[in-house]
């Protein structure tokens, strides 16, 4: 072969890996955002899907069967062409190979990309003497001393030294006990323990 029309050929070679691999590394992986305008929020390690959160459904080469959905109260989506699927307790990545499996049966080698836009099925609560006592999303890491500051603090009359979580637990309740005082003049800081999901944190 001349050497010049092997020097095109590497040249060719080139060009088409390095689009290749472009092409792959602009896939997200389930969890991440393909909309710069409308990008996934950050998730948690311990995140699994739940009623109310909103997910971006993405086939590469089968766009019609792309969609935002919003999960239902009975913890399934409904996604073009594969119609309902269970949602509810998956992470995204399990959501997404249940997706491939269910897509395989009417196209060739589903392509699919499962990424979380709005969490809203993390929530803890805070009631009592607060300045603002509501329902926040619980979307990472938050402690209670971190709550009652997104709570805007303790009102004036508050019992500070007896504050209580309630945890929902397998169908049981459990109680822990908050010190205010103690865990600002760092004293007994464990109890100032991470929240989890549905906890209330009660401020007498």
């Amino acid at each position: 072969m001349h050497p010049k029309n092997l020097g095109v050929i590497l040249i060719l070679a080139f060009v088409c890996a390095g689009r290749a691999t472009a092409q792959d590394a602009s896939r997200p992986t389930a969890g991440a955002s393909t909309d710069k305008g409308k990008a996934s929020v950050s998730v948690p390690a311990d995140y699994v899907i739940g009623a109310s959160d909103v997910l971006s459904i993405m086939f590469w080469r089968d766009k019609d069967m792309s969609a935002d959905v919003v999960v239902r109260p009975d913890g399934k989506i409904s996604v073009p062409l594969l119609n309902e699927i269970d949602a509810a307790g998956r992470t995204p990545e399990q959501l997404r190979v249940t997706l491939v499996a269910a897509a395989g049966r009417f196209v060739e080698d589903p392509d699919v990309t499962v990424f979380v836009k709005e969490i809203r099925s993390r929530n803890v609560f805070i009631t009592g003497m607060v300045a603002k006592p509501a329902t926040y999303p619980l979307n990472g890491e938050m402690t209670v001393l971190q709550l009652i500051a997104v709570a805007g603090g303790l009102l004036e009359y508050a019992d500070s030294k007896n504050i209580s979580i309630v945890r929902k637990d397998g169908g049981h309740q459990q109680f822990f006990k908050f010190n205010y005082k103690d865990v600002v003049s760092r004293k007994n800081i464990a109890q100032n323990i991470a929240l989890k999901s549905g906890d209330t944190v009660i401020v007498p």
